[in-house]
């Protein structure tokens, strides 16, 4: 689809004179008050547009007294945003009035003269084009709705090849790295589908953790390794047959006794003997550790999983069920295999927009801790740890 072809359903446009006198490309101008910006992309939020007197330029927007703006951000126009899960505070986006070009920045109020720009699109239409074609893949509709009801690494693959292609057209084959991340990552939510066969929120493809761990990394219980209290028979079948990954990066499992309640846990550790435990101690069962001070358990009724700070005795959300965590699991390990193939280029310069790829594959496949009420989340809080560096 060229970007003639370009077509915004319901869009945010505005008048010549909230232009004037800040957007000079003839362009842009024609495309700000023709087709405009979507009103409803998955990826942006354009609401600096709607607001009265058309947009504000950065200086405006930092007030910056004292003149400390790189003098490339002063006159770039702030048009709107990036969305992330949950509210997550995320880049502004820029439009150059003169050329047309996009780009993205962090308000950084109390130091504005370490701001920068980091490119995202040569033009609006290919800005709108790349957003559409990015939510599609994520609706499996459009150019992407041959993938309904495909799942697996062929479809995996033969989606990031098809999205990519997008992108090259009409940046001459180099699209911004927001979007080659894009390509690379978001794709991997087609890697599992519903859960229908398992009882679960998804159903893995068989081999998908003995591939991506080797099969020697990935541990499978036998029925004597449960507790009385695991009787969610989903959750047991899929730790018979499936299995864990015994080291999953950021994951230990425990192996080395069979696997035991909160409550068995903490009277076989005397240092941990007083320890303020959650009401359903008895049926929550510990499968590892997250870090060191932070357990990994799952309800034996329900099958959900849950985070326990042994530190801050709370009981946190952390995936739906046994499947979704698998599926973290992996979607971390595949990154760092992704990210090692590129030569490092995904973490090079633009974490902070990895971190949000992420966390959308992630929220697409489990909802968990993407609400925008939702308390503190173990995986939002540890993929935007930039200083931590687990991606």
């Amino acid at each position: 689809m060229s970007t003639t072809d370009t077509v915004v359903a319901a869009a945010i446009t505005l008048t010549g004179a909230d232009l004037d006198p800040h957007v000079t490309h003839a362009s842009t101008r024609g495309w700000l008050t023709g087709p405009g910006l979507p009103a409803d992309s998955g990826l942006f939020g354009f609401a600096e547009l709607a607001r009265e007197g058309g947009p504000r330029t950065v200086r405006d927007s930092t007030g910056d007294p004292e003149d400390r703006l790189p003098a490339e951000l002063r006159d770039q126009l702030v048009i709107g945003g990036m969305l992330g899960p949950g509210g997550l505070e995320t880049e502004s986006v820029l439009l150059d009035g003169a050329t047309g070009e996009v780009s993205t920045t962090f308000f950084l109020h109390d130091r504005p003269d370490l701001m920068d720009r980091r490119p995202l699109a040569p033009s609006l239409p290919t800005l709108v084009r790349f957003a559409a074609a990015t939510d599609e893949l994520a609706g499996l509709r459009g150019q992407f709705a041959a993938y309904a009801g495909r799942y697996g690494t062929k479809a995996v693959a033969e989606a990031s090849r098809q999205l990519l292609a997008v992108f090259e057209e009409g940046t001459d084959g180099e699209p911004a790295p927001f979007w080659k991340m894009a390509a690379l990552i978001r794709p991997l939510a087609l890697i599992a589908g519903p859960g229908t066969a398992s009882g679960l929120a998804l159903d893995l493809p068989r081999r998908l953790l003995d591939d991506e761990f080797g099969r020697g990394g990935v541990v499978r219980f036998e029925e004597v390794d449960f507790p009385g209290t695991l009787t969610h028979e989903p959750t047991r079948r899929f730790l018979r047959e499936t299995g864990l990954p015994e080291d999953g990066f950021l994951f230990q499992l425990d192996t080395d006794l069979p696997l035991r309640t909160l409550a068995e846990y903490y009277a076989d550790e005397d240092s941990l003997a007083d320890a303020g435990l959650p009401a359903r101690a008895e049926r929550l069962i510990r499968l590892g550790y997250l870090v060191e001070d932070t357990a990994l358990v799952v309800d034996g009724a329900s099958g959900a999983v849950f985070s326990w700070s042994e530190r801050d005795c709370v009981l946190s959300p952390l995936n739906t069920d046994i499947s979704t965590l698998a599926f973290t699991l992996w979607l971390l390990h595949r990154e760092h295999a992704i990210d090692e193939a590129s030569g490092h280029a995904l973490t090079s310069d633009t974490y902070d927009q990895l971190a949000l790829t992420m966390l959308q594959v992630l929220s697409s496949i489990d909802p968990t801790g993407a609400g925008a009420d939702a308390e503190w989340h173990y995986w939002t809080e540890l993929f935007q740890d930039e200083a931590g560096g687990v991606l």
